[in-house]
């Protein structure tokens, strides 16, 4: 994958200018109108980490793209990335309306964590189709973000904290609340949280972060000085799914995203997530997938 896509780098690649400050004390936060793809532009957004969040509205059918994941827009969707999910966005120009707003993490500093929220993490949905009645919903959010940030208000940054979340939680009612309603702040939540947030910092694969270090429960417990059957239950309580199984659901995601997005051979890929040998890495990655790490890569 190419290197991370920093806010000045969009900017550049966007407009070609960059803001005053953008990166001051307050944190970086911003809203655009999605403009038609110009004439000789390219209409694909290519496949890489960005530096910062995003929430997008798009009215048009286009494709995105996460690890082994199309998921094909039909007609209107709401789309959130963030710094922890490369991703990769086709047929721009097919995009009729929209709008949609960046912003760093350091803008929610102080005020909380963006990236506990479902959308923001790997493993949530990011991507939700909207029906005709929801999108001028949606619309109203965004006209109220311009109206703010060109206001002269002196907390106008904090009622556009306000409408991001008004947002996200306009798209996590759309999920099956029964996810929401057993995220009790106890202390299997604590645990559970502080697991996927380790477990998270080991990627993605990249020079930053050459190989995986911690590929078992016990590396895991060790680490969080619990004892593994403590850190089994709390994560059965918490995700319904064992350490084990979360931490071969990271690595196969990861896996699929280097084999098709990286130009590392298998043995290169199999030495980054923590196999010895080529050959475990090949009978993991065929128990799992059903096909060999070649196969997939071609297909």
């Amino acid at each position: 994958m190419d290197k991370i896509e920093s806010l000045e780098d969009f900017y550049q690649r966007k407009f070609n200018w960059l803001p005053e400050n953008i990166r001051n004390e307050i944190g970086h936060f911003n809203v655009f109108a999605h403009m038609p793809v110009e004439p000789g532009k390219a209409n694909t957004l290519p496949y890489k980490r960005r530096d910062f969040y995003k929430i997008m509205l798009v009215v048009g059918n286009i494709e995105m793209q996460y690890a082994d994941k199309v998921i094909t827009v039909e007609k209107q969707a709401l789309f959130f990335s963030s710094p922890q999910i490369p991703y990769q966005c086709c047929n721009l120009e097919r995009i009729k309306d929209g709008f949609y707003c960046i912003f760093n993490h350091h803008f929610f500093h102080n005020f909380s964590d963006i990236k506990q929220y479902s959308v923001f993490q790997p493993s949530g949905e990011h991507v939700f189709e909207l029906t005709n009645e929801q999108v001028p919903q949606i619309q109203r959010i965004y006209e109220r973000m311009f109206e703010e940030i060109n206001s002269e208000y002196i907390h106008k940054y904090d009622v556009l904290r306000n409408l991001v979340f008004e947002l996200l939680h306009f798209a996590m009612k759309m999920q099956p609340s029964t996810n929401f309603n057993k995220q009790q702040i106890n202390a299997s939540q604590r645990i559970s949280t502080l697991f996927l947030e380790l477990l998270e910092r080991q990627f993605p694969i990249e020079e930053n972060h050459p190989r995986v270090s911690l590929r078992s429960a016990s590396d895991f417990a060790k680490q969080l000085n619990v004892h593994v059957n403590h850190l089994n239950r709390a994560l059965k309580d918490t995700t319904e799914k064992t350490t084990s199984q979360l931490i071969t659901e990271r690595i196969l995601q990861e896996a699929k995203i280097l084999l098709k997005h990286s130009q590392w051979n298998v043995s290169e890929i199999a030495d980054a997530l923590g196999f010895v040998e080529v050959t475990h890495f090949n009978n993991f990655f065929k128990k799992h997938v059903g096909m060999s790490p070649l196969k997939f890569r071609n297909a």
